[in-house]
């Protein structure tokens, strides 16, 4: 049996699109939405008990993404609610998979979305090590289903070509993999066939910079006069230089190259505008 929390959510969905075929529950969010809190372990329990020693898998697919949420918001939903299922799901013999951020590991303090990812991880390797079934995917940027959020870069990108607004950033110096949801649908699939608790770095090893990004999609669209790359100061803290590998898992992917199948998706998201050549 596949489990999903956060079903109705991006990654929920290219989950449960990929396990199509499976004995598969989304759960409601009416059914967890109270489970971060300290005394929901008999609920969470009473809910799994049927499926007690049946080797299904848990999706925690749920999380708060922006980093301008309360503090609160983001460790009752990106921590609480995770670890309070792993502790009362893995006893019934129930794997669970929670999802995280490859930022991580990249910054040594982070806003408060990556502090609420960096603390799940932490207890997640920690449970693993005391033979807990809980595996953690740390992920990188996500593009292909629905609209970016509004707050992501993609998101303020669209927006500024929606709106023909001028659209300042940094140099644009930083180190992105972009991952479209299908690609690391397949890839968490496949992992799940070969399971191995503790931490796990989804990567595709085919990084661009938000300057690559930016100007490739600027000059699709007619509008390259709408960017202006330098406006704003580079952060200190960032990725500038670290590249990843593909897991094993996934050696043998072929994943989507970047910069044309973020051309093609944003052209979906400004409701079939071409762009240019």
């Amino acid at each position: 049996m596949i489990f999903i929390i956060g079903g109705a959510g991006r990654l929920g969905q290219a989950i449960r699109t990929r396990f199509e075929g499976s004995d598969t529950i989304s759960l409601s969010r009416h059914v967890y939405e109270d489970w971060w809190k300290p005394n929901s372990g008999g609920q969470i329990s009473k809910y799994f008990q049927p499926w007690a020693g049946t080797h299904s898998t848990l999706f925690v697919a749920s999380g708060l993404l922006d980093p301008h949420a309360s503090d609160t918001d983001l460790s009752r939903i990106n921590y609480s609610l995770p670890v309070n299922i792993i502790e009362n799901v893995t006893d019934l013999g129930i794997r669970v998979i929670t999802f995280g951020t490859i930022m991580e590991t990249l910054l040594s303090q982070g806003n408060a979305y990556v502090q609420s990812k960096v603390a799940l991880s932490r207890y997640v390797s920690h449970a693993a090590s005391n033979d807990r079934a809980v595996a953690h995917f740390r992920l990188h940027t996500l593009y292909g289903i629905g609209e970016p959020s509004p707050f992501m870069f993609l998101g303020q990108i669209l927006n500024a070509l929606r709106s023909r607004s001028p659209f300042e950033m940094t140099e644009g110096k930083q180190l992105r993999e972009y991952h479209h949801f299908e690609d690391d649908a397949e890839a968490i699939y496949r992992f799940s066939t070969n399971w191995k608790p503790g931490i796990v770095e989804l990567s595709h090893g085919q990084p661009v910079t938000l300057r690559n990004i930016s100007t490739t999609l600027f000059s699709a669209f007619g509008a390259e006069a709408l960017l202006k790359i330098g406006a704003r100061p580079e952060p200190e803290e960032e990725n500038y230089h670290t590249s990843f590998s593909k897991p094993d898992f996934a050696e043998s992917m072929k994943f989507r190259d970047a910069l044309p199948a973020i051309v093609k998706y944003m052209e979906q998201c400004l409701g079939g505008f071409r762009a240019e050549g």
